[in-house]
């Protein structure tokens, strides 16, 4: 004795095999594109927000600027940032001579403030020497001798 399947439950069957294999390439698919932005994530990237608003945007564009996200999310490094060199600029003609006018300044000023303070106590011992010879004492304010 031949199983007499209806037609009809044949096809609701195939129809829930199409949901169901729908559904996953659905979820499939937005898992694969949010795969930069959990990179980013994980580097601590510091444009994990941007790449992960581009994940959406490349789901609506096809995934054509998707290869581009992944490796802009590779590109980062926590421990040493985007990995590239630094380069030394050299330091113009004219802050070079910037610099030499502002190292003469500085010595300037210091030879003027020890100045000061030779003067300062030249000052103090004239005033000194003038207060013995007439007799006033700077300490007593009060007019007493």
């Amino acid at each position: 004795m031949a199983l007499a399947i209806d037609p009809r439950t044949l096809d609701y069957v195939a129809l829930g095999v199409f949901v169901t294999v729908s559904i996953f390439l659905i979820y499939l698919i937005i898992y694969i594109h949010d795969i930069p932005y959990e990179i980013a994530k994980k580097r601590q990237h510091p444009h994990q927000d941007a790449i992960h608003i581009a994940g959406w945007v490349s789901l609506f564009l096809l995934h054509v600027i998707w290869p581009f996200l992944w490796i802009w999310a590779y590109l980062y490094k926590p421990g040493k940032g985007w990995g590239m060199e630094t380069v030394q600029i050299e330091p113009s003609e004219e802050l070079k001579g910037q610099l030499k006018l502002i190292e003469k300044l500085s010595e300037k000023v210091e030879t003027l403030e020890k100045q000061l303070e030779s003067a300062q106590h030249g000052i103090s011992d004239y005033e000194q020497k003038v207060d013995t010879i007439t007799g006033n004492d700077t300490k007593n304010e009060g007019g007493e001798k």
